[in-house]
C-alpha cells in the first residue's frame, strides 16, 4: 500500500492496518499517534473516555478563519471468516491491492474507519497546505457503543465546524444519519432430559454475505439467525426437536453471516434427515439467488448425546419469538427517496445450558422511530415472559439546511470535479448526533471514499475515490483557512 497515492494517506492507512485496533482495545494504536505527533509537534490531549485530540495551530495568515474538526474513530468491526484464523487482538490486517481496491479477503479491513483517520493524519502533516486552526478527533469504542462520543464534555472542542470522515460512498456529502438503540432480550430456559433413543444433529448456516446491519439492511440478505429458526420452527413441526445449543453473529451491527443448532432427534427421524436438510438447502439458494448465492444449510451427524435439552415449552416460545422479532427494514423514508427510515437487527445469539440471550440493533432516521419499534421488541420478549430492555440510546443527526459549511463544500467540489455532489442522509449511526447534542454550536458535514463490505471480510476501499476525497478534504480546508465561509 505504501506505493499507493496520495502515499502520506495509504501509508497511515498501513500503519492502522498493522496495529490491531478492535472495539475497547484502541490503546495501543492511540499510543502511537500520540508519539507520533509528539514528533511533529503536534499537541496531543487524551480525554477522560479514551477519545485522542490532535492540533495544530492555524497556518500564517489563516488566523483569524474559524476552527475545523476533522473527525473519525480509532476502532473496527473485527469480523473473519470461520475458516480464518485470527487473532483480532494480535494479528495485523492482511490487505492486498485488486482490480482497483485495497482488500482484506477473509476478514474485515478496517477501511471503517482507518480511511478516514489515515486522511485527517495526512490532513495534520502535509506540506504547503493552508489550513485554519485544525483538531483531528479521533474516538473509542464507536462500533459497539460509540462510548467514545458520548463521553465528550461538553466545551472539548474548540471548532466551529466539523467534517465527519466516516461515510462510505464517494459523490455524496451526508447531512443527517440514523439514531439507534439495542435491544437485549434473555431467558433462563427449564431443561429436560434427553431420551436415549435420540440422535444429536448439528446443523448450520454459512456462506452469507452479511454486511452492516444499517447500510446493508435494505439489500435482502439473509440473516442466518433467523434462517435457523426458520427451519428448526419447520422440523419441529414435524417430529420432538430437543433443542441443546444455538450460536451465531458476533455483533449486534453487522448481519449474521453463519450460525449453527444442536438438536437431538428421534433416531428414525436423524437417520432420514438428510433429504430434509438438501430440500431446504436447495429452496433457499433460489430465494437468495440474488442477494446471497453462496447460501448453504448442512448437517452433521454425532455419536455422543448430551443429558439435557430445554423443554418442548421454551423451545416453542423462542422460535415463535425470533419468527416474529423484527428484522430488516420496518419503514422506507418519505422525506429521502430509496432512504431506510427504520429497521431491526438480529446481530448476536447464544443459547447454552439453558442460558438464552439475543442482541438487536435498531436503526431510524427519526428518534421516536427507533424507541418505537425498540419498545415492540421488549413487549414481543416479555409476551413469552422473556426479559427484555433497551440499552446503548445514541441520537440521530438531523439535517440542517442553513449549513454554511454545506454550501462552501458544495461550491469546492463543483470546482474540483465539474458536477454538484449528491446530498443524502445514511441509515447508520455517525458520531455526529451525540457530538451535536455536546456541541450544539458544531456546523456538521460527512464524506469519505466508496467503501463496500464493511462489517464483513471482504471489506474493501476503492483507491480512485480515496485520491478523490483527499483532494476534496485539501481544498475544503484551503477555503475554510481563507474564511469564506462563516462555518
Amino acid at each position: 500500500m505504501n506505493n499507493l497515492q496520495p502515499r502520506s494517506v495509504w501509508s497511515h492507512f498501513a500503519t492502522l492496518c498493522a496495529i490491531p485496533h478492535s472495539s475497547l482495545h484502541e490503546a495501543a494504536l492511540r499510543e502511537h499517534l500520540v508519539a507520533w505527533g509528539q514528533a511533529r509537534g503536534i499537541e496531543s490531549v487524551v480525554d477522560g473516555a479514551g477519545n485522542l485530540i490532535l492540533k495544530k495551530p492555524a497556518s500564517p495568515g489563516c488566523e483569524t478563519a474559524h476552527g475545523v474538526i476533522l473527525q473519525g474513530h480509532l476502532d473496527m468491526v473485527c469480523q473473519a471468516n470461520a475458516a480464518t484464523r485470527h487473532d483480532f487482538e494480535r494479528d495485523p490486517i492482511n490487505a492486498v491491492v485488486r482490480d482497483g481496491w485495497v482488500v482484506a479477503e477473509d476478514t474485515t479491513l478496517g477501511a471503517d474507519n482507518g480511511i478516514g483517520v489515515a486522511l485527517a493524519l495526512a490532513a495534520l502533516e502535509e506540506p504547503g497546505l493552508m489550513h485554519p486552526p485544525l483538531e483531528v478527533l479521533l474516538t473509542v469504542n464507536e462500533e459497539s457503543g460509540m462510548d467514545g462520543a458520548r463521553g465528550i464534555l461538553p466545551g472539548t472542542l474548540q471548532g466551529k465546524a466539523l467534517i465527519n470522515l466516516d461515510t462510505e460512498e464517494w459523490g455524496h456529502f451526508y447531512l443527517g444519519c440514523a439514531g439507534g438503540v439495542d435491544v437485549e432480550v434473555r431467558h433462563a430456559c427449564e431443561l429436560q432430559d434427553v431420551p436415549p433413543d435420540y440422535a444429536l444433529l448439528r446443523f448450520e448456516v454459512s456462506g452469507l454475505r452479511g454486511g452492516h446491519s444499517g447500510i446493508d439492511i435494505h439489500l435482502g440478505r439473509g440473516n442466518a439467525l433467523k434462517l435457523l429458526a426458520e427451519a428448526l420452527r419447520d422440523l419441529s413441526a414435524h417430529t420432538d426437536v430437543r433443542l441443546i445449543e444455538m450460536r451465531g453473529g458476533t455483533a449486534r451491527n453487522a448481519i449474521p453471516r453463519e450460525a449453527f443448532a444442536a438438536c437431538a432427534l428421534p433416531v428414525a427421524m436423524a437417520s432420514n434427515i438428510d433429504e430434509w436438510v438438501r430440500h431446504r438447502h436447495e429452496a433457499w439458494r433460489q430465494r437468495f439467488a440474488e442477494a446471497d448465492a453462496g447460501i448453504s444449510f448442512a448437517c452433521q451427524h454425532y455419536d455422543t448425546l448430551p443429558d439435557q435439552s430445554v423443554t418442548r415449552a421454551d423451545l416453542e416460545h423462542l422460535l415463535a419469538f425470533l419468527d416474529i422479532a423484527a428484522n430488516g427494514v420496518a419503514r422506507v423514508s418519505d422525506d429521502f427517496p430509496g432512504v431506510t427510515e427504520t429497521s431491526s437487527n438480529l446481530g448476536v445469539l447464544g443459547l447454552t445450558q439453558g442460558a438464552f440471550k439475543a442482541t438487536f440493533k435498531v436503526r431510524s432516521l427519526h428518534d421516536a422511530g427507533a424507541a418505537a419499534l425498540a419498545d415492540k421488541l421488549v413487549a414481543r420478549a416479555s409476551s413469552y415472559r422473556f426479559q427484555a430492555w433497551k440499552d446503548g440510546a445514541y441520537p440521530g443527526w438531523m439535517p440542517n439546511p442553513a449549513s454554511g459549511l454545506l454550501v462552501l463544500c458544495q461550491r469546492v467540489y463543483a470546482a474540483q470535479f465539474g458536477q454538484p455532489a449528491s446530498l443524502q442522509v445514511i441509515h447508520a449511526g455517525l458520531e455526529c448526533g451525540l457530538l451535536a447534542a455536546s456541541h450544539p454550536h458544531l456546523d456538521m458535514i460527512s464524506f469519505g471514499p466508496d467503501i463496500r463490505g464493511a462489517h464483513a471480510p471482504g471489506e474493501r476501499v476503492e483507491i480512485e475515490s480515496v485520491a478523490r476525497c483527499w483532494q476534496l478534504l485539501k481544498a475544503v480546508l484551503q477555503e475554510l483557512g481563507k474564511g469564506v465561509a462563516d462555518a
